[in-house]
């Protein structure tokens, strides 16, 4: 049986004895009862965009990613495309609302928020985590009081038939989603029609054939890491409901105390290379928004989730270590990115002698996610250092405040 609590706990930031008294309580039982067994990587993530942005959407992540268009499915209301590295590390799958008229349970999460409600159908979903036996997982799941998505409702929001889903968190607002596939076995999803979209395919051919030429291909790898962020009440609540539906093991947190933050992780139990399961991350801010003229900090977390609400906040992806053409590697993909017409919310910082370099993109405009890149050197097991996290926070921030200041115009 696996044992989830063989792993020390890294990190400076205090919980609180609920917490500490429930993981351990909680990631026992998990792996009594063989949740944890059951329960294994990231298969999927799933996000969606606005009618009409896929196509845009797939050739950023064309050009900024390893990802790979492999095909398109076709259902009445949706386009769902598949994009794929390999069978190693987890698919995207990015879903587009085909009529603009059309509402649901994912939209009303984003119609509520002030900036959020400007693209009510851009945001991140959740994940599909690959599980061995389907009908156990649900069945110990539901008798946790888990609660799932019926195979109707499943199929009005046309998403794949082949997928057990829980309903959404009310601490992340994302779902988690469990298919039974043998490891050996193709990812095959159980939705409408398959075709290969002509205007995507030609999107995604047009940016690797730049992503290629400059050299990006051999650079950049697959996801490292997903981050979260939360209001601050709910940061523990969040981080043991996610241990609760993944196989996933709390590694640690860190107090960013100069931008009123924590940064949260978790990581799968059965496979310590991120690249076949990222690591999921929650942010939360120390304190409650109505404080801060107290307190007297900035809360850039804080405010993150009152104007969009709680979801995901980014993506990163691990650079391969060394140098090209006289730079380290993150410097190279950052300045070629960005003569590509890709903005970055500030210059890379971190360094060779402090483990790592890290840089946060801007914000895309099709699916809100910011891409970070993350460039380890040697033997660092972390993903950040705390002087990097609150630069990267705070840059997160003003352009945030930005957004928050242009729909307050727009709304007026």
């Amino acid at each position: 049986m696996t044992n989830s609590l063989t792993h020390p706990k890294q990190g400076d930031k205090e919980n609180s004895p609920w917490f500490n008294e429930f993981l351990i309580k909680l990631l026992e039982d998990r792996d009594r009862i063989g949740l944890t067994d059951m329960i294994r990587q990231i298969d999927a993530l799933m996000i969606t965009v606005e009618p009409g942005c896929s196509i845009a959407y797939i050739k950023e992540l064309s050009l900024m990613t390893p990802y790979h268009y492999l095909v398109t499915l076709e259902s009445e209301t949706h386009w769902t495309h598949i994009l794929r590295i390999d069978m190693r590390s987890p698919d995207i799958l990015v879903r587009e609302v085909r009529d603009p008229n059309v509402s649901g349970i994912f939209r009303s999460l984003n119609e509520v928020y002030p900036i959020g409600a400007h693209k009510p159908n851009s945001r991140y979903m959740g994940e599909i985590f690959r599980v061995t036996n389907l009908h156990e997982v649900v069945e110990l799941q539901r008798a946790r009081e888990i609660r799932f998505f019926n195979q109707d409702q499943i199929r009005k929001l046309e998403l794949p038939g082949n997928l057990a889903l829980v309903k959404p968190s009310p601490y992340t607002h994302n779902v988690v989603g469990y298919w039974e596939r043998p490891e050996s076995e193709l990812r095959i999803y159980a939705l409408g029609n398959s075709i290969i979209h002509n205007e995507v395919n030609k999107a995604y051919v047009e940016a690797k054939n730049i992503q290629a030429k400059v050299g990006l291909d051999q650079l950049i790898l697959p996801v490292d890491h997903l981050a979260t962020r939360v209001y601050s009440q709910n940061r523990e609540a969040a981080i043991l409901e996610y241990l609760t539906l993944s196989s996933y093991y709390y590694w640690g947190s860190y107090n960013i105390e100069d931008q009123n933050s924590s940064t949260n992780v978790t990581k799968s139990i059965h496979y310590p290379h991120e690249s076949y399961s990222p690591a999921k991350v929650f942010t939360a801010a120390n304190h409650p928004y109505f404080v801060n003229h107290i307190v007297g900090l900035p809360s850039p977390t804080e405010n993150f989730v009152r104007n969009y609400g709680p979801r995901l906040h980014h993506i990163a992806l691990s650079v391969a270590d060394g140098e090209t053409k006289g730079m380290e590697n993150i410097d190279y993909v950052v300045e070629t990115i960005r003569a590509q017409g890709k903005d970055f919310l500030l210059d890379v910082i971190g360094s060779k002698e402090e483990g790592l370099k890290q840089i946060f993109s801007s914000a895309s405009e099709h699916s809100s996610l910011i891409v970070e890149y993350v460039q380890r050197y040697g033997d660092f097991q972390g993903f950040f250092t705390k002087d990097n996290v609150a630069s990267l926070t705070m840059a997160a921030g003003v352009e945030e405040n930005l957004k928050m200041l242009q729909a307050e115009a727009t709304d007026q």
